[in-house]
């Protein structure tokens, strides 16, 4: 399946990068292109596809976020 490409976003001293919602089959391309853009951080907004733990293992963190009732890990 072709996915789109990642789009990033600088607001003031931030910069967003926004991107596909990957599967455990797309995770180490995935991995690295946040490595490429220099993510340290990666926040989830959608239902989880992947497993954490690689990408935490290469050193970005992964955190969930809530959306009115709905909470993503």
């Amino acid at each position: 399946m072709n996915r789109p490409a990642p789009v990033e976003i600088s607001y003031e001293n931030m910069r967003f990068l926004i991107t596909h919602n990957p599967t455990n089959a797309t995770l180490n391309k995935f991995t690295e292109e946040l490595k490429k853009y220099g993510v340290t951080t990666l926040v989830r907004v959608c239902d989880a596809t992947y497993d954490k733990a690689p990408v935490e293992k290469e050193g970005i963190h992964v955190l969930g976020t809530c959306a009115g009732r709905t909470c993503f890990d």
